[in-house]
């Protein structure tokens, strides 16, 4: 049972009373998403109960949804629009879950389905619609039935899936007829298998039913608490390790059984005589600690499909070779290739489920389980959430139905949220990797995030006092046990939004609320929307400057003559590009205001891009601001000068001494 600590008292007032549309929003969203249940459970929430119509979405998915959706639309959206793209979204990801007319051994079989589904996985309904499978979909199947073709002696095997109400008839490959014997065969009604590198023969204009051709690619699944399935693992496949291989007897014809555990899974390419060749390392790891790596070659790389980290594999009569013949890098001279004989069975790993406390954060349960808002005595309370966790402990927070704080975050939690203000960043410069780390700061405290970047920084300009949400979060102990946290550009689930800078955010009323210039506080750590004029234009001061295009921020003239990013640190020669400097002041009926932009905003302020306005003649540069005189824009506004904000003085300092930056504008007509 996970704990998560509590926050203090001050910090549960600020999030009861932070009243943040976007948050609210996703409440709403929630509320609508998942109806209450009268006999649902009040103690303990379950977001991966099978089959449930109760469930609803994690938080996370609700935020991240959102924010994909406004960034499809960037002139804004409607409350109707994202409940809408919401429902649609959600009704399609419960399809698979929703209870379907299916062969009753299937359904018996789902009440203890616990498996994640596999990356590549398609359902047989998916292959019907479609009329279509690409080789490497994986089908992830049950046996219903399994006979001979009247008349012929080839096996069909006829294959139900836990999502499907269509079922699908397979040739079976010729290697396996051995394991179909209408006596004891373990391919049997109710059987589960893996199968992939298939091909669909469809019916001709309509005629017949579409089947699949035999493939090799194809594991059987074992369950290690069905006493049968125990006595075989451990009658065939447990007399044998790695380390009794020997490869003189392997040569001579000696056959072997071997069961392990999948470590790691990793893709390689090998320049062969005739071009380069897809390889697979899977490195096992036997009962006695030793490991030896699995080879799969060429076309074989889709069995790599049906496998996942953790899952114990038992592989009978696998082909020994040579490590160095093989051309790998390893500590035993042997290695295990897929050979022609080779049959495979996997115990897969079950996603197991962690209790995890909800703490006082989360003094009110999102959504529409909330019963009683007038009496909160009467409030549906839930104080703990089921959550699968993996075989190393961590835990996944991607169905979690509350929105995590800084001061939630534990060792081993991944696919975490965060929302909240960047406090500080900087470029991590003596590491081969591209990394920026960054501080985000909410209601609760305040934490660095590593940003592990494919190739260099990509989510354009962000700056200190920028709202910002953040998927795909992983949290760890370094060897000083102090928590980390790390996100990487590439990881599913990975995603990275600045709200302040968002067009649609200043479009879409139901996410922002308009404040006065009056309302806007010096201590804040919010984004502020306001609908301002410009005044003043005499006083205002425009220059153009170089930056960077992918991140926004000013380049710099080396000794040597190169160009460099004063955020990114690298070489931009051929991605520099003319850009504005703006400081101008702000008014409405409360008062005034004196505020900086840079590049996209300043444009959209000044209604002229840096280029034109660089190649006017110098006293119409000075005279042009005067025509804007009154003009009327929604703005949002940041700022970036709290206390103890930018402590690494990392982020080139373009603000001067003014607090407040406009990081988007947009005329009002």
């Amino acid at each position: 049972m996970t704990q998560l600590n509590n926050s203090n008292e001050d910090s549960l007032m600020d999030i009861d009373n932070q009243g943040d549309p976007f948050l609210a929003f996703i409440d709403r969203a929630r509320s609508v998403l998942s109806p209450v249940e009268e006999d649902e459970d009040e103690e303990t929430y379950n977001p991966n109960r099978n089959g449930s119509d109760s469930t609803g979405p994690g938080w996370s998915w609700i935020a991240s949804r959102i924010l994909k959706t406004c960034i499809a639309y960037s002139s804004g959206v409607t409350s109707a629009i994202l409940l809408s793209d919401l429902s649609q979204a959600w009704s399609e990801q419960r399809r698979s879950s929703i209870s379907k007319k299916r062969p009753e051994i299937i359904n018996q079989l789902k009440k203890k389905h616990r498996r994640n589904k596999l990356a590549n996985t398609v359902t047989i309904d998916s292959v019907y619609e479609k009329n279509f499978l690409s080789l490497n979909s994986v089908l992830e199947a049950v046996i219903v039935d399994a006979f001979v073709l009247p008349g012929t002696n080839i096996y069909m095997l006829t294959l139900g899936d836990f999502w499907s109400s269509n079922t699908i008839d397979l040739y079976l490959h010729r290697r396996y007829y051995d394991l179909v014997d209408a006596h004891g065969g373990i391919l049997n009604k109710g059987r589960e298998v893996f199968l992939t590198g298939c091909y669909l023969r469809t019916g001709k204009e309509g005629a017949g039913s579409p089947r699949l051709l035999p493939t090799e690619y194809f594991v059987i699944l074992l369950d290690d608490d069905q006493d049968d399935d125990a006595m075989l693992i451990a009658a065939q496949f447990c007399s044998d390790s790695f380390s009794s291989i020997s490869f003189n007897e392997a040569s001579n014809g000696v056959s072997y059984s071997l069961y392990a555990r999948i470590e790691s899974i990793q893709s390689k390419e090998i320049q062969g005589m005739s071009g380069t060749v897809q390889r697979k390392e899977i490195t096992l790891v036997d009962n006695d600690g030793v490991k030896v790596e699995f080879l799969l070659w060429g076309e074989q790389v889709l069995l790599a499909n049906l496998f996942s980290v953790g899952s114990m594999l038992a592989l009978d009569r696998p082909y020994i070779a040579s490590s160095a013949e093989s051309a790998i890098e390893t500590s035993h001279e042997l290695c295990l290739e897929y050979g022609s004989a080779t049959q495979l069975f996997l115990v897969p790993f079950l996603q197991h489920e962690e209790q995890v406390y909800v703490p006082l954060t989360q003094n009110r349960y999102q959504g529409s389980r909330l019963v009683s808002t007038v009496d909160p005595t009467q409030s549906l309370k839930v104080s703990q959430v089921a959550l699968p966790r993996d075989f190393q402990g961590s835990i996944d927070f991607s169905c979690y139905p509350f929105q995590s704080f800084v001061t939630d975050l534990r060792d081993k939690m991944t696919s975490v949220s965060l929302y909240g203000v960047v406090t500080d960043i900087f470029h991590e410069r003596n590491t081969a990797e591209v990394i920026f780390s960054l501080k985000i700061e909410d209601t609760t405290g305040a934490i660095w995030a590593k940003l592990h970047f494919a190739r260099s920084w990509s989510f354009g300009r962000l700056g200190i006092g920028h709202t910002v949400y953040l998927s795909g979060l992983s949290c760890h102990l370094n060897k000083h046990k102090c928590l980390e946290a790390t996100w990487y550009e590439n990881a599913a689930g990975a995603l990275f939004v600045n709200l302040s800078c968002l067009p649609a955010l200043l479009n879409s009323s139901c996410l922002h609320k308009l404040s006065s210039l009056s309302d806007l506080s010096s201590e804040a750590s919010c984004t502020y929307i306001c609908r301002v004029r410009l005044d003043q234009v005499d006083q205002c001061h425009v220059s153009t400057r170089f930056a960077h295009s992918r991140c926004g921020h000013v380049v710099n003239k080396m000794p040597s003559g190169d160009i460099e990013c004063s955020f990114c640190h690298c070489n931009c020669d051929a991605e520099v590009v003319r850009t504005f400097h703006l400081k101008i002041t702000l008014a409405d009926e409360t008062g005034k205001m004196f505020a900086w932009c840079v590049n996209q905003t300043a444009t959209e302020l000044l209604q002229i891009s840096p280029d034109e306005f660089y190649d006017l003649p110098e006293d119409e540069q000075f005279m042009y601001p005067s025509s804007l005189e009154n003009e009327s824009f929604i703005v949002a506004l940041v700022n970036g000068k709290r206390q103890g904000y930018g402590l690494t003085q990392s982020i080139t300092q373009e603000t001067d001494a003014i607090p407040w930056e406009i990081t988007r504008a947009l005329r009002c007509e």
